[in-house]
């Protein structure tokens, strides 16, 4: 047996695991309902040690894949039992409490503003266009580092989204709301209609997505994570993903899955996350060093 290597990710998911199990035996009742959450999160934390002990990244790349790549797979699992425990400490939603403070801020509620003065097929087609690519950033920024053997980079990036997800997803019970294509159907006058990408935004989100969980908005959150990495590790991708990211924060908004509110707190825990990792989980991640290439001499990230 090799030597285990224990990575920030994996202490992420088996805490997280670990917590949210006894948070369920403590406040949970009746502990019944919660029988498959509890069992799912103690089978994650299981497996989750099985494969730091058993499978050695450094064999072969498929079994790198699997050792690095796993939190991905679990925190995306992670999202959808959080609908069976949206309840956990309060029995109701906070969105009255998100939409007047944002109507004493902005003096009308963002969604319903844009629903009245703003409301626009080409735009909705652009924004959804933009949020759809969330759904492949994540796997997409870690397959290109896996590719490219950058598994420094993909160790910082899992630990940073991995606080991510953990913080937005005890949000989700600890000031659970609905989210306002749910709270404001009624007040809505018009439908957010697209041809192609709208249609397929709604897709997945009637298939995927849990009611509830609207505070913060995790979608920000990693993908600012992901922008923020591009930005240290691959400039030239990083300029290209700017405006999708912008692009995707104002969908959640204009597609009326978050309100601004929501989008805000997302984009501050995934910055949170990111400078936590850079600063205290690996610090001085992104240095600079020289090394020869094909009998030249180029500055290059440390991986």
């Amino acid at each position: 047996m090799h030597t285990p290597i224990w990575h920030p990710a994996d202490l992420l998911v088996i805490a997280y695991s670990v917590l949210m199990a006894g948070l369920i035996l403590l406040l949970g009742r009746p502990l019944s309902d919660y029988a498959d959450e509890l069992a799912f999160y103690f089978g994650a934390a299981v497996i989750s040690v099985l494969i730091v002990h058993f499978v050695d990244e450094t064999t072969d790349r498929a079994r790198a894949f699997v050792r690095l790549l796993y939190p991905a797979v679990l925190f995306t699992a992670f999202y959808r039992v959080t609908g069976g425990q949206m309840f956990l400490l309060f029995d109701h939603y906070f969105d009255s409490q998100v939409v007047a403070f944002e109507r004493a801020l902005f003096g009308e509620e963002p969604t319903l503003y844009i629903d009245r003065s703003m409301l626009n097929t080409g735009v909705t087609e652009i924004l959804s266009f933009c949020y759809f690519w969330y759904y492949l950033l994540f796997p997409g920024f870690l397959i290109a580092a896996f590719v490219r053997r950058h598994d420094r980079i993909i160790r910082e990036y899992l630990a940073a989204t991995c606080i991510t997800f953990s913080i937005s997803y005890m949000l989700f019970w600890l000031y659970p709301a609905e989210g306002p294509r749910w709270y404001l159907a009624s007040e809505y006058a018009h439908n957010v209609e697209g041809p192609l990408f709208r249609r397929l935004v709604e897709f997945v989100i009637a298939n995927a997505a849990v009611r509830g969980g609207a505070m913060p908005s995790s979608h920000t959150g990693v993908a600012l994570v992901t922008l923020l990495f591009c930005f240290r590790y691959y400039r030239r991708a990083a300029w290209w993903l700017l405006p999708v990211v912008l692009g995707l924060a104002l969908g959640t908004v204009w597609g009326r899955y978050h309100y601004l509110s929501d989008t805000v707190v997302g984009a501050a825990i995934g910055a949170a996350a990111v400078w936590m990792v850079w600063k205290l989980v690996y610090p001085g991640s992104g240095r600079k060093r020289k090394f020869k290439t094909s009998g030249q001499l180029r500055t290059q990230n440390v991986p």
